[in-house]
Formats: structure tokens, sequence, C-alpha cells
């Protein structure tokens, strides 16, 4: 007998089979979000030049109050009673050698004067007696001369006894070290039972509240920096975060082994993140006198560096960025009108205004309207 299969039923089932796979091909697909990746673009304010020139200079900060604290005697360090780190009053103990040499020596010093004042004794007697006799005439003058010179030599040996006493008592405190001021212990060089010779500088303490930066200024340019100058600093370790500073000191010689000046800086309202040791950027405004400041300021003109400008078949153009967080903008392009090229860049006649927002590179590949990435 033979079975026969229905072709309505197969089809059926083949348009069942197609819309089941339709729907598990569906489900399986995850919609991809689309990625706007912005363009990075370099940009820089649009500036005045009048003359001056801007010059920086790499530096190191060091706190205002900074005391190298060295022994005074050599020795072995018995104790150390701080940390780096470690808040310190003034007075309180940092650190002591052992100081045997030095109290033997105070011992050798007070046995001589007890020696030089016993023979002091013993010539002021014999003075005694001599002067005596021959007030009986029963000595003779060169007698009584010589009696008289041997107390003068005794009583000269004993001041002198006493003096080299109180000198080694004082030189047993060269082997103590006290803050000389109130402060945080920055740096130790030392550990116990390690010797040491006189002069060893042992610790640093930071005795001031305020920071400072030293730079090396070329010689062809310190004559332009005095005391009273104000700068600009930036460190790269706090963001390229800036502040301004004053020159406090002007080296008159060169640092040893270099052709450049010492020159310290103090920071205004230094923030509590600057650290000793930290590296910094200072920006020194190097002006003339203030009457050609008086004519440059007459001659004051906007200048932008030369890759900032674009030509095109109409004429020069900048791409003007305008942002609101400082993150993202928008450049723009716009028609300007181009004066002489100096070192600094071009003089803009017409089409900006100090304080705008230019693109400093990359032109070729910007569009009016474009929303860019700022670095």
């Amino acid at each position: 007998m033979r079975t026969y299969c229905n072709p309505q039923i197969g089809l059926r089932q083949c348009f069942i089979a197609v819309l089941v796979c339709l729907c598990l091909t569906a489900c399986g697909h995850k919609e991809e979000k689309k990625v706007i990746r912005l363009r990075p673009v370099k940009y820089q304010k649009v500036g005045i030049t009048s003359g001056e020139k801007v010059r920086t200079f790499s530096g190191v900060a060091k706190a205002a109050g900074e005391v190298v604290l060295s022994f005074r005697s050599g020795g072995i360090i018995a104790e150390i009673k701080v940390k780096i780190g470690t808040r310190v009053q003034k007075g309180d103990l940092i650190a002591r050698l052992d100081n045997v040499e030095a109290r033997l020596a105070l011992e050798k010093a007070a046995a001589a004067v007890s020696s030089a004042r016993s023979n002091s004794n013993t010539a002021k007697s014999e003075l005694d007696r001599v002067k005596s006799l021959y007030e009986k005439n029963s000595a003779s003058l060169r007698d009584y001369q010589m009696a008289r010179n041997a107390h003068q030599n005794a009583l000269a040996q004993y001041e002198s006894a006493k003096r080299n006493q109180s000198i080694q008592a004082t030189k047993t405190g060269y082997g103590f070290i006290y803050a000389p001021q109130s402060g945080v212990i920055a740096k130790l060089n030392g550990e116990v039972n390690e010797s040491v010779k006189p002069g060893h500088r042992f610790a640093t303490l930071n005795a001031g509240s305020g920071m400072q930066i030293e730079v090396n200024i070329p010689e062809n340019t310190i004559n332009k920096v005095s005391a009273g100058m104000e700068v600009g600093l930036s460190f790269s370790t706090l963001d390229q975060k800036t502040f301004k500073g004053n020159v406090v000191e002007v080296a008159q010689i060169t640092e040893q082994g270099a052709a450049t000046y010492k020159v310290k800086v103090e920071v205004i309202n230094p923030a509590s993140t600057i650290k000793p040791g930290m590296a910094a950027d200072v920006t020194f405004t190097l002006g003339t006198s203030n009457k050609e400041k008086d004519e440059q300021a007459k001659k004051e003109k906007l200048v932008v560096p030369v890759k900032a400008v674009g030509e095109d078949g109409k004429g020069n153009f900048v791409f003007v960025v305008t942002s609101k967080d400082g993150k993202t903008g928008v450049v723009k392009k716009k028609r300007v009108v181009i004066g002489t090229l100096s070192s600094d860049g071009f003089e803009i006649k017409s089409g900006l205004t100090k304080g705008e927002l230019i693109a400093t590179a990359g032109l070729q590949t910007l569009l009016h309207a474009q929303k860019v990435k700022l670095q």
C-alpha cells in the first residue's frame, strides 16, 4: 500500500523553517554604535608682539628655608633621632657621634690643667721663698728674677691649659646636630655605626613654608634678568599647571665649570603639591627700558605662527577655534590680511583680534565648521 505526502503540508513546513532562521539571525545580530573620532588639533591664543622676547629655562624646586646640617667633627654615628619627613622643633636633637676622640682630648686637657695648676702653685711658693731671702739679703737679685720668671711662665702655661680645656669642651659638642629652626627633615645622608668626616652633610631641613625655583641662566641673557622681575612657572608633573613667581636672587658670578648664572625665583602662593626636587619650566619675558617699552607699545601688532596661516584662490585664511569646555571645539575658516613676516610669524593687519584661538597645524585637512579635539 503506497503512502502519499500532501505537497501543501511540505511547503508550509519549509516556510515556517525559513521564518525561524530569519528570527534567530535577527536576534543574534547586535546593532553596532557608530563611534565618531574627532581630529586632534593644536591651537594657540593670538598674541601681541612688542619687541619683548620670551625665554623658558628649566629649573628645580627647593624649599625656601632649606638648611643643610653637618657634623663639625669626625667620628662614628652613634644615634639618629629622626627619619625623612619627621617634623622637628628648634633645639631638637637630630643625631650624635660617639665622640670618643673628643672626650679623650677633653680628659687630656683637664689633666693638663691640673698639672699646670700644680706647677703654678709650686712656682708661686718658690717665688715667695726667694723673695723673702732677697729682702734679707740672703739671695741674689739674679735668683729672685729667675724665680719670678719661672712663676710667670707657670701662670702662662696654666692659662693656656685652661683655654685648651675650654676649646676641647666645645669640640665635644661638635658631634651633636640640633635643629636650628623648626621644620621638616627632607633628606638624610648616613646610618648608625657609619664613620663620617668633619663637615659631613648629614641632613637637610626644610624650615620655610615657601618654595623657590633655582634656574641657571646663560651669560647672553643674565643681564636682562633682575630681582623683582615677574616670571611664569609650570610643572610637567602637575599637568602643566601654571603659577607666578618673582626673581629674588641673581648671582653675580658663574657656576663652577659652567657659563651660567644661578637665579632664584620665589613661587607666589605655592600649592602643597609642589615638592622639593620637582622640575619646573621658568618663563622670562625679557624686555628693555621703560622708555623703549613705551615706544614699542605704539608699535604693537598681532602676530601668528607661519604654520597657522593658509592660502587658497581667495587669499589667506586661518581656522578660528571656539570651545566651551577646553577639550573639544569647532573650527571655522576665517579670512585674514597678513603683513610683514618676522621671526615670530606673520603680522595680521585685519581679520583677527587679540585673544582668539587659532589652529596651528594640519590646516590642509581641516574643514569649515568641523568638530575637533583640542590638544
